[in-house]
């Protein structure tokens, strides 16, 4: 949608331990790395010592404890004078409660109830009585409250007090006022304002509303109209009540920023064409770029119950167990729906429609209903006229659902459940899709170029489940080498996990992020765990079974034989590892898309899900070895150091940056050879990518054997190494390391 787009953009965590003025910090070393724009987490005012900055209380003004708006202009400022830019990330659909006393709008809507001038910010059932707010430890804890300064205290908590309803007990007090605290168990089951996902703490807001928006858009917008920010990356849009319409607006009010939108597309599903954006954030091309290294033919068989069943099972459960209050909300529309509805969001293979458009994205939910469920197919026969209806009121709400569904039902559910093989299971990915076959893969990227040519592509985020080297490191396990049996089998039954599921996740977790502290694994078992509820959940956890796991993450420390395990089969795949991490790499800062790197990924990177990938990561290091890399003699060796990631990184991004010529087309290369499977290339233009794939098995047949790469005519030099190409042969132009990114002199 604009002319003048990033040609690549680097993601910092800004928070209030890494404030605006630290990230200015940054701007020479990210000039030097070469991209042209910083890509900010949300710097709007969030909820006090917010670590993410999703949980915005104040969309008015720039977060005081990432320095203020002054901060904001230094920021501007430093980039600007390395000839960079800015993209920021803004939250729309929702805004953070968890301390209602930062957030002075939901502070004055539970002081006045309906008559607060900030009353329509907020999608609340008004007719459902007091706002539900679920926070106490249980209905017991009423007795607990207290009236403190004139407002009414639960522990740490504080909320407001109506004007004319103090006297008599706290308890007396609370019940005159406009909300209802209640225990925070029933908030799934009582909640009557919409939320982000199954989060109560995170309040759905009416952007569809134009006051609301021009009231939570202006600041944002006064940036870019003053040319310190070039683009916005918009949060979560599935969750608002009218997408289309919102991304219209937007685009009316920032007509020449860079636009992008977090847009999970699953399987084949692609981006509604008439959205006035540049593209997605990137989940798209995340599996397309990491499933190209991932061996087709070495998919375990299926132990038990196939994906699409355990999807469909936990898209079902989490329906009935976190989203009854939205099912309710939606039965009063239409009584006597909410069985059926649950059904129906239960059987979407995509995150929602947009109705009109999506509709055969609906019919086949209602398909796949009535196969599963006959016994109900008259009553969604009788629903169907107002669920096609973007004006009714039912189809709007249910559109917002079935996101929420798919979410929590399959990326925070199933997807810890569903374990044959996790470097698969990512957001927007299908587990069962099992590779993607280079030839799939450059039909997608000349398809991408076509429709979205400025959408972002990405290896690593914020809701990534698991960093890109530890993917890249877990692809080997894929490889079908002849003779070569499971690498995993030797440890496999050791962790004395009582959930063979879990233990393999435990396993591949391990292995491919090893060495991996203990802290850091418990944590994420923790979590992981937990977001299975099988064993264990966040509701009621399971000490015994949790115990276990521990008891498995302490053997690793004790057993030295079981470290000496892992360490070897760590020691026989970490180089393939790293030829995947580097080929992955420069696939995705090459193809079509406008390439990101996540803050840190220039050098390996092992983190697991969040809050493991907002570690804080060592600039300092990064900006020394690049200036040695930079003034080196000879390229460096692929070892731990990750020098030479940081090299394939800030290489093929300067050449983005300043020859974005070489990079306006896109074809395929041929390989001729016994071994030219394991080979993906193509040309942008100019600028020509070589990777090698599935190292394992190259390595087992004997290595590269006269495979012939048929380049196109001309004088070619490889930016990674300097050296002139004078052969075609594969084992030639890859000598020196598992990747090439040859320029056509």
């Amino acid at each position: 949608m604009v002319a003048n787009f990033p040609t690549g953009t680097y993601r910092v965590q800004v928070r209030p331990d890494f404030d605006l003025d630290a990230a200015a910090g940054l701007a020479g070393y990210l000039h030097d790395l070469g991209v042209s724009h910083l890509y900010s987490a949300p710097l709007l005012t969030a909820t006090p010592g917010s670590p993410h900055g999703y949980d915005v209380v104040d969309p008015t003004a720039v977060n005081p404890q990432l320095g203020g708006p002054d901060a904001l202009r230094r920021l501007a400022g430093a980039l600007r004078q390395q000839r960079l830019g800015l993209i920021v990330d803004i939250v729309p659909n929702h805004m953070g409660l968890f301390q209602p006393a930062a957030n002075p709008a939901w502070w004055d809507v539970l002081t006045h109830g309906r008559s607060s001038a900030f009353a329509d910010w907020f999608d609340i059932d008004w007719s459902a009585g007091p706002i539900v707010v679920p926070v106490l430890g249980a209905a017991s804890d009423l007795a607990e409250l207290s009236i403190e300064g004139g407002e009414l205290r639960y522990y740490e908590h504080r909320f407001p007090i109506a004007p004319g309803t103090t006297g008599g007990s706290p308890q007396d007090v609370h019940d005159r006022q406009h909300y209802r605290l209640v225990d925070w168990r029933r908030g799934n089951e009582l909640l009557n304002y919409r939320r982000f996902f199954a989060v109560t703490e995170l309040a759905g807001v009416r952007v569809e509303d134009p006051a609301v928006f021009d009231a939570t858009h202006a600041e944002v917008l006064r940036w870019v109209a003053a040319g310190d920010v070039d683009g916005i990356r918009v949060d979560h849009p599935d969750g608002l009540r009218d997408p289309d319409g919102y991304l219209h607006t937007l685009r009316e009010r920032a007509p020449d920023a860079w636009l992008v939108v977090e847009k999970i597309l699953e399987r084949g599903e692609p981006l509604p064409p008439h959205w006035p954006v540049d593209g997605t954030t990137g989940y798209d091309a995340l599996g397309d770029v990491c499933g190209l290294f991932v061996d087709p033919d070495g998919a375990p068989p299926v132990d038990g119950q196939d994906w699409a069943e355990e999807a469909h099972e936990q898209k079902l459960d989490v329906t009935r167990r976190l989203f009854p209050a939205e099912l309710r909300r939606l039965d009063a529309l239409a009584p006597g729906s909410a069985v059926v509805l649950g059904e129906l969001a239960a059987n979407f293979h995509v995150y929602r429609t947009y109705l009109p458009y999506g509709r055969a994205d609906f019919d086949a939910a209602v398909a796949e209903t009535k196969r599963r469920r006959p016994d109900l197919a008259g009553a969604l026969d009788d629903l169907q006229p107002r669920l096609t209806d973007p004006a009714d009121e039912l189809c709007a709400r249910f559109q917002q659902l079935t996101g929420a569904v798919m979410a929590k039902g399959v990326e925070d559910t199933a997807m810890y459940r569903w374990n044959r093989f996790i470097a698969l299971n990512e957001v927007g990915g299908d587990p069962s899709r099992f590779g993607v076959p280079p030839e799939e893969f450059h039909t997608a990227a000349a398809r991408r170029l076509e429709d979205w040519p400025a959408g972002m592509t990405t290896l690593s985020t914020h809701d990534t489940k698991r960093g890109e080297d530890v993917r890249a490191r877990l692809a080997v396990l894929s490889e079908a080498v002849p003779g070569v049996p499971d690498l995993l089998a030797p440890l496999l039954g050791r962790a004395g996990i009582p959930d063979p599921s879990f233990e393999a996740l435990f396993w591949q977790t391990v292995v491919g992020a090893w060495p991996i502290g203990a802290d850091r694994l418990q944590a994420y078992l923790t979590k992981a765990a937990r977001e299975a509820n099988r064993s264990t959940s966040w509701d009621a956890p399971d000490e015994a079974f949790e115990a276990r796991f521990a008891a498995a993450v302490r053997l690793l420390d004790d057993d030295p034989q079981l470290r000496a395990d892992v360490e070897a089969v760590v020691t026989l795949i970490r180089p393939h590892g790293w030829s995947n991490a580097l080929g992955q790499k420069l696939v995705q800062l090459t193809m079509p898309g406008v390439p990101d790197v996540y803050q840190g990924t220039e050098l390996w990177e092992d983190s697991l899900v969040d809050p493991d990938n907002r570690r804080p990561v060592d600039f300092a290091e990064r900006r020394d070895l690049l200036l040695a890399l930079d003034s080196a003699a000879a390229p460096p060796p692929v070892d731990s150091s990750g020098v030479a990631k940081l090299l394939v990184t800030s290489r093929a991004l300067r050449l983005r940056r300043d020859r974005p010529e070489l990079f306006q087309r896109y074809h395929p290369v041929d390989v001729t050879g016994d071994s030219s499977g394991h080979v993906v290339a193509f040309d942008r233009g100019g600028a020509l990518t070589v990777a090698t794939r599935l190292p394992l098995r190259l390595a087992a047949a004997g290595g590269w054997d006269g495979e012939d790469l048929k380049l196109p005519g001309g004088a070619w030099t490889d930016v990674l190494t300097g050296r002139r190409i004078g052969s075609t042969r594969i084992g030639d132009i890859l000598s020196t390391y598992p990747v090439a990114l040859l320029v056509r002199e």
